[in-house]
């Protein structure tokens, strides 16, 4: 099963910024990075790294996969393509603990109320 955790370890923090600075160069909304998911598969991975981190901008929240490898003086970033196997569900990870927060507060203050639906694996 994997581990979700909202604090991303110092030694992979060099390379967590150089996906997510990569990530928001091609997106309309600014993502955040809110968790990262086996951290310590991550770690003991020497060269190229997979970081899976749980980013959070405008009203969504997911799960994205990074190859990130050292070039030169900076990273090497691309999307890590995940080879499906047929019949496979893929499997959704809740957003760690306090992600939705910041969302939650300027939503309610736009709205008279706000309706939140959870479904148990899937967000």
């Amino acid at each position: 099963m994997a581990k979700v955790s909202d604090t991303i370890p110092e030694g992979l923090q060099p390379e967590v910024d150089a996906a997510i600075n990569w990530f928001n160069k091609q997106q309309d909304n600014a993502f955040e990075v809110t968790g990262i998911v086996d951290a310590e598969h991550s770690l003991a991975s020497t060269g190229s790294k997979e970081l899976r981190l749980v980013l959070c901008g405008g009203d969504t929240c997911q799960q994205k996969s990074f190859n990130v490898s050292i070039a030169g003086e900076g990273f090497d970033v691309s999307l890590a393509v995940k080879k499906a196997v047929q019949g496979e569900v893929q499997p959704e990870l809740d957003p760690p603990p306090g992600a939705r927060n910041p969302w939650l507060d300027s939503v309610i203050n736009k709205h008279k109320f706000v309706i939140l639906v959870f479904y148990r694996g899937f967000w």
